[in-house]
């Protein structure tokens, strides 16, 4: 039996220093379950009470130097698999890196930030509401009771027969109103929800930018001076403003408020329909009812109000003429901006 012990040993080291050294079956083979030195083992039921330990200690010490010599190829194979990588693997450092492409902001997200940079050097500040609003915010408390017309006008998405996706961000300035006393400057961009059919100028998601100036002794001519350094300033200093009757019920008197076309300057291009004019938003002195629902008393305070839709001016500034650009992330149209 210790001439066998021998034996598979030196058959063992030999089988691990081969080239082609498959070492888990050679493991296996030897070592395994069912290897041959298990088999050895197993027959020393059959020896001698004095031979049994002078096997057992050969067959340990066989054991342990095939489990040895199968760590040590093990990890000069490891080490000369990697070697090999390195070499044949190595980095010419003074080679021109690969360019990484960068990304850039989305022309919605650029012309909203102009737009917010603006009004913040006019004295705004931003406010911001809950994008899943409350009836009473998005429709009661702006003068909209149920069955208004108005609410026709608004394809809203319901969630409950109170709660619903904002249909405009509105909301924002009456909860402004609740939690702040006047002076009050702010305005409220956001996203909002209407159940549109997907077409050129509509979308079910799109952004709005509103604005809410509340003090003492605020005028119409407050709102139109305000909105023409707006205009001036994100369109040029030669940008004209019109302002045509229109009715908000939340507003008291309303506008819509347009701009001279800023590619033209008002002499008709494909731009502005040949109209001159471009329409940007709708604007008005809040009306008193919601002020005093939202504890302003109408009688010391008055303000205006005023909103506009993002992808229209961005569509507008960028002469684009298709919305459903704006959303379908081909890179190849976002690169241009």
């Amino acid at each position: 039996m210790k001439e066998k012990l021998q034996l598979i040993k030196s058959e063992a080291l030999s089988a691990i220093a081969a080239d082609n050294a498959d070492l888990e079956q050679i493991r296996i083979k030897y070592l395994g379950k069912k290897g041959e030195l298990t088999a050895v083992l197993r027959g020393m039921g059959a020896l001698s009470p004095e031979e049994r330990p002078i096997v057992g200690q050969i067959a340990n010490e066989v054991r342990a130097q095939i489990e040895e010599a199968i760590a040590e190829r093990s990890a000069l194979l490891k080490q000369l698999e990697l070697e090999k990588k390195l070499a044949e693997e190595k980095i010419d450092v003074t080679m021109p890196a690969a360019e990484m492409k960068v990304g850039m902001l989305h022309p919605l997200t650029k012309v909203q930030r102009t737009i917010e940079e603006i009004f913040i050097g006019m004295g705004f500040s931003i406010a911001e509401g809950p994008e899943v609003e409350l009836d009473y915010y998005n429709f009661q408390a702006l003068n909209i009771p149920e069955n208004h017309p108005a609410r026709d006008t608004q394809d809203t998405f319901y969630i409950t027969d109170n709660i619903l996706l904002r249909s405009q961000t509105s909301p924002v300035q009456v909860r402004t109103m609740e939690k702040q006393k006047p002076p009050i400057r702010v305005i409220s961009p956001g996203r909002v929800y209407r159940s549109d059919a997907v077409d050129a100028t509509h979308s079910p998601l799109f952004h709005q930018v509103e604005g809410l100036v509340v003090d003492k002794g605020v005028t119409m001519g407050d709102l139109k001076g305000m909105l023409e350094t707006f205009a001036k300033t994100l369109f040029g200093e030669n940008t004209r403003l019109r302002f045509r009757p229109h009715h908000f019920p939340f507003t008291e008197p309303s506008a819509e408020v347009d701009v001279s076309c800023f590619v033209c300057g008002g002499e008709g291009c494909r731009v502005c329909k040949n109209e001159g004019w471009i329409e940007i938003l709708g604007a008005g002195m809040v009306h008193p009812f919601v002020l005093s629902n939202c504890g302003i008393d109408p009688e010391e305070y008055s303000g205006f109000a005023f909103g506009m839709g993002v992808e229209r001016i961005a569509m507008k500034y960028y002469g684009i003429d298709d919305m459903r650009h704006l959303y379908e992330n081909d890179v190849r149209f976002l690169e241009q901006f």
